[in-house]
């Protein structure tokens, strides 16, 4: 695969998963086209050398992993790690708001969202409903409009002058979503029933009962600049490093153990059953290895990648970056490094990573967070506080993180794909 061709792929998976449901259902229609099996948490598993499985949980996180054709506990897993969810605008369960010939929704913001880049953009609506069905048991699907039936209007200039000047924007007030306009008292539209047609489309759902509903931007990703050097989209935190994972496993030989994790609630603090606080990897990881002795020497033999994006330095605010630590989008991943712990990396992981890279002549970077400035964190010191692995934190370069539509270099994510699929590769980093 060329760089064009996984810019392309990218593009059309993000554009496909609007939502952590879609993602994990498009990641899973990826790997059961590449010969893996999918097993059920609910069910006995017989796990064989040499095979390919996947596991999802609760739809929206998903487990993807090759067993190698010796002992697991001799060289463990080569795995990585991502997250499908981004910042966002929900529907409340009673979110139908009508005002003055205007139906509205309230919404919850999802993350640290960059609330002012969702003024003025076209929307769309997808999510998971669940209802009941003739014989009146639950059942679930997912739904995505796939048109703009939304907008987020701003308030014009000459009704606030401060609107460039510092103004604060309220979460509860600011953000309701537009979605209709009527003037007559017989007008018989209802979302409800809108929704329902949705919803028959791929289930045999009759009554709605709840829904996990997310707006979204409706405009494609994009190629941008005169050289076609930056790609520009929504949820390129962290769909970007979600697909480059799926495609780094399946790209990879099968000679050594591979797995890769893509957790929900990232953007909230992990805690979930499907997050990395969860138990999600972990359980995998003891039914493969079926006793504690094998599961401890396959967790030292292990390395973790946690990948998600890293701030690179923005040309119209430098002020914002510590210089010796400013990645530049096309320059390579970042190896993502914090004192304090909110990365995971180490000198030891942090020098795998880099050593492959130099191998194949791939650069990478370093991000330090300015001191004065707080910082974010990943699943990466989630995952190695859990099951004690070696973990490094990288991710590519990217502007405008969390705004609605963020930007990242075209070359950043092949750099990512090779270094990941030869860590795969790679029987020992040491000795």
């Amino acid at each position: 695969m060329q760089q064009d061709q996984l810019n392309q792929q990218l593009m059309d998976y993000i554009y496909n998963s609007p939502t952590p449901y879609h993602a994990t259902k498009n990641a899973k229609d990826i790997f059961l086209s590449n010969g893996f099996t999918e097993l059920l948490e609910k069910d006995k598993w017989n796990v064989e050398n040499s095979s390919k499985y996947f596991v999802c949980r609760n739809d929206s996180s998903i487990v993807a992993f090759k067993t190698p054709k010796s002992d697991l506990s001799l060289n463990g897993f080569r795995m990585a790690g991502a997250h499908t969810d981004s910042p966002c605008l929900k529907i409340k369960p009673n979110g139908e708001i009508k005002f003055k010939n205007y139906l509205k929704f309230g919404v919850e913001t999802y993350g640290g969202i960059l609330l002012s880049t969702w003024f003025d953009r076209d929307l769309s609506l997808a999510g998971k409903v669940t209802g009941t069905n003739k014989k009146g048991k639950l059942e679930s699907t997912l739904i995505d409009f796939k048109a703009p039936i939304a907008i987020v209007p701003n308030l014009a200039i000459h009704l606030n002058r401060q609107a460039n000047s510092g103004f604060e924007i309220n979460k509860e007030t600011h953000m309701p979503p537009i979605c209709f306009q009527s003037f007559s008292e017989d007008d018989s539209f209802s979302f409800q029933q809108e929704l329902l047609k949705e919803v028959q489309k791929s289930s045999n759902i009759e009554t709605i009962l709840n829904t996990d509903l997310s707006f979204y931007d409706y405009q494609k990703p994009n190629l941008v600049g005169l050289r076609k050097d930056f790609l520009c989209s929504a949820r390129l935190d962290n769909l970007l490093s979600s697909y480059v994972l799926i495609e780094s496993l399946i790209q990879s030989n099968d000679e050594f153990g591979q797995l890769i994790v893509l957790n929900d609630h990232e953007e909230v603090g992990s805690n979930s059953s499907s997050g990395a606080c969860g138990n999600m990897l972990e359980s995998i990881l003891k039914r493969v290895c079926t006793n504690q002795e094998t599961l401890s020497r396959t967790i030292d033999a292990s390395v973790m990648i946690s990948c998600d994006n890293a701030h690179g330095i923005h040309p119209n605010f430098p002020a914002k970056h510590e210089m010796q630590h400013a990645p530049i989008l096309n320059l390579g991943p970042a190896i993502k490094v914090n004192a304090n712990q909110k990365y995971a990396s180490n000198c030891e992981t942090s020098s795998i990573f880099e050593t492959v890279a130099n191998s194949l002549n791939i650069p990478i970077q370093k991000f330090v967070i300015r001191q004065d400035m707080a910082c974010g964190s990943t699943i990466g010191p989630i995952t190695a506080t859990k099951l004690g692995i070696k973990t490094v934190d990288v991710g590519v370069p990217t502007f405008a993180m969390h705004s609605i539509r963020e930007t990242a270099g075209t070359k950043d994510s092949y750099y990512l794909l090779q270094i990941l699929k030869a860590i795969f590769e790679t029987k020992s980093f040491f000795n």
